[in-house]
């Protein structure tokens, strides 16, 4: 709704603009431009204050404004900028070329700050979702790698026991091969070198032998 115009106590007038009010301050701006917001008003004819003719000026009259009809781009890129700048409408108008700062203001709290929201729901939800994901992955991995861990300590203690129980039975093994023949060896030795060690054979022939002189 708008307000009525109406003059207050200083003789400014307030409210809604005319179509008078609109071709002055074209006429004016087009023909000297606007350095100076608040002495335009006297030199204009206009019983307004800067702060109403700068923002009709910029929101409303200037040639190149755009009204309306957001593209997706535009959207996308005035999030990114509120992530960034905050509520500084103007500095975010800067970046989006015949916007005005009144307009994307009205335009993100009506539309754009429900889909941010949303967005910013959605993507902590995700990021929750694969954090709990990779824990569960982690604890996986970890309990396949202690079974795995315990499976190889049982083999090796297995095959640890196996080869003492070997160690043990080849050395009694050996021991009885020596026990077994240890007191056939002589006469193995005697028998396979076809030797006699009769006292004769030690002194040669009987001339030699020392009894029999």
């Amino acid at each position: 709704m708008v307000r009525a115009p109406y003059f207050d106590e200083n003789g400014t007038k307030k409210g809604a603009w005319s179509m008078e009010e609109d071709q002055r301050l074209i006429a004016y701006i087009e023909r000297h431009g606007h350095p100076n917001w608040r002495q335009l008003p006297k030199v204009a004819g206009l019983a307004r204050c800067g702060k109403s003719c700068r923002l009709r000026w910029m929101n409303y009259l200037r040639p190149n404004l755009k009204r309306g009809n957001y593209t997706q781009k535009e959207e996308q890129m005035i999030m990114e900028l509120h992530k960034k700048h905050g509520n500084k409408w103007s500095l975010i108008a800067e970046s989006l070329p015949g916007r005005s700062d009144n307009e994307i203001k009205n335009y993100w709290h009506s539309h754009l700050k429900k889909i941010s929201r949303h967005n910013e729901t959605n993507l902590i939800k995700e990021i929750q979702k694969t954090k709990t994901t990779s824990e569960d992955v982690s604890d996986d991995s970890h309990h396949i790698l202690e079974s795995s861990t315990s499976m190889s300590s049982s083999h090796v203690e297995l095959n640890m026991t196996l080869y003492r129980k070997e160690d043990s039975v080849a050395s009694w093994e050996i021991w009885d091969g020596f026990s077994n023949n240890f007191w056939t060896e002589p006469f193995i030795s005697e028998n396979a070198l076809g030797q006699d060690y009769s006292p004769v054979s030690w002194y040669g022939s009987e001339a030699e032998d020392p009894f029999f002189i």
